[in-house]
């Protein structure tokens, strides 16, 4: 009985608390807020820091004035004011400037509230449109060059005899009035965007006096190095590192065109059989694929892809198959080598029926004296072979199990082996008895 009644009185404040709830929600409106505001939106770029002016006025307290930027039906900016008193106030909301916006009209909505949350809006229309600057400047580490308009819609150039093909610069504009802004352009992802200085990695093929050319709607520069496969531009990460993904099919010819010293590429034969120079057979199975091209090193890097990300080994056996560790290293252990930076870790190449290849050669890509890496399910931590999932009854290496003179896993030289200098290893890795039953041959060719 006494359980009883402290259920019912839980039950009747409970009640109470509800009602209380929502007698609060349902605040009583009250007043009438006046906002006073003429068209003051004329000459107005993306870029610009618009500013507004309002008198605002009600019988009661007033809460807030905010502005609402639309593009469209979609919200891009919004500022709010504090407005404790009736009277003249003043802010700024900013126009975004962002690529491939076409001038147009946007809404500039206000909405005045008061303490009751009564409100009024008042909306503007607002011509929106992509300044034309009378020059750009390009900014490099030691000088700056005005950037002229060429005649084609918003785009400049620079053309001076600049001091090297390599020209590491970022873009900035001048401020056109007392509302605009200077914006600066330079380098992230792999792109040319707004916002950043980074520098952008202009690279031209020939030397002396050439032309640096940006458009402040596309975001089209130039130049850059260009590398085509198959016909298809490979876009610059750095100006270093060149990548495509690309849907490629076994077998199939591959062309890789704009690199003059492609003669003096490495190239792995896990991915690729040279025809020519330029002309290559595609050695894995079917699929897609990332290549990226590295001119510091005169190496193509090639990666099985899930979607758009790098693959990982599924349970079926599928996907991918990583390389991380020590004593190995693409396209030679000097230039490259692996460690456990799984940056870099190497894609086995999936050559078919769930098995996964790499290839090395000794005293080039792999030490002669010792070796101590592993095979992992992902570019990075987490699943790998442990020795209770992968084995071999190979004569040259053994699998550690952490009692054995490698860590669980690990590679090591068979006792008394020594690679060969120039000769070729082959690692395989046949998963099509399930990935916890792998099995790994080495042979040498």
């Amino acid at each position: 009985m006494k359980n009883l009644k402290y259920l019912i009185l839980i039950l009747v404040g409970f009640t109470a608390f509800i009602s209380c709830t929502d007698e609060v929600n349902e605040i009583q409106q009250a007043g009438n807020p006046v906002l006073e505001m003429e068209n003051q939106f004329s000459n107005v770029h993306f870029g610009d820091m618009l500013p507004f002016s309002a008198t605002v006025s009600d019988e009661i307290p007033l809460s807030t004035l905010t502005a609402i930027l639309y593009f469209g039906d979609e919200e891009v900016e919004r500022t709010t004011i504090r407005t404790k008193e009736n009277g003249e106030y003043s802010g700024v909301i900013e126009i975004p400037f962002h690529k491939d916006i076409p001038d147009g009209t946007a809404t500039l909505e206000f909405i005045l509230v008061n303490t009751t949350l009564k409100r009024i809006t008042k909306t503007f229309d607002v011509p929106v449109t992509r300044a034309q600057y009378p020059y750009l400047i390009l900014v490099t580490e030691d000088a700056s060059y005005p950037m002229l308009p060429t005649g084609q819609a918003n785009e400049y150039a620079a053309t001076e005899a600049f001091p090297s093909t390599d020209l590491p610069a970022y873009i900035k504009t001048p401020a056109l009035d007392e509302k605009g802004s200077e914006i600066v352009f330079g380098w992230d992802a792999g792109a040319v965007t707004e916002g950043t200085t980074t520098n952008i990695p202009f690279v031209s093929p020939v030397a002396g006096t050439f032309p640096v050319t940006f458009n402040t709607l596309t975001y089209a520069a130039a130049p850059f190095f260009e590398i085509l496969l198959n016909g298809e531009k490979m876009h610059m990460v750095d100006k270093e590192n060149y990548q495509l993904d690309v849907d490629l099919t076994q077998g199939q010819d591959i062309t890789i065109e704009g690199l003059e010293n492609i003669a003096d590429w490495w190239i792995d034969a896990d991915y690729l059989t040279k025809k020519e120079n330029g002309l290559y057979t595609f050695v894995p199975i079917t699929g897609k694929y990332r290549i990226s091209a590295n001119l510091k090193l005169n190496y193509f890097r090639v990666e099985v892809l899930s979607g758009n990300s790098v693959a990982s080994l599924n349970a079926d056996g599928t996907g991918a198959i990583w390389v991380i560790g020590d004593n190995v290293g693409k396209p030679s252990l000097t230039d490259n080598y692996l460690g456990w930076n799984t940056d870099k870790a190497l894609c086995m190449a999936p050559v078919g029926a769930k098995k996964y290849q790499l290839t090395l050669v000794g005293g080039k890509n792999i030490s002669l004296d010792g070796i101590n890496f592993k095979f992992f399910h992902q570019k990075g931590w987490g699943g790998e072979f442990g020795s209770a999932a992968i084995s071999t009854s190979s004569e040259i290496v053994f699998i550690g199990d952490g009692t054995n003179g490698r860590d669980n896993g690990n590679l090591g030289l068979v006792s008394g082996v020594t690679l060969e200098e120039d000769a070729t290893y082959v690692f395989t890795i046949d998963v099509s008895a399930g990935i916890q039953q792998a099995v790994l041959t080495v042979t040498k060719q």
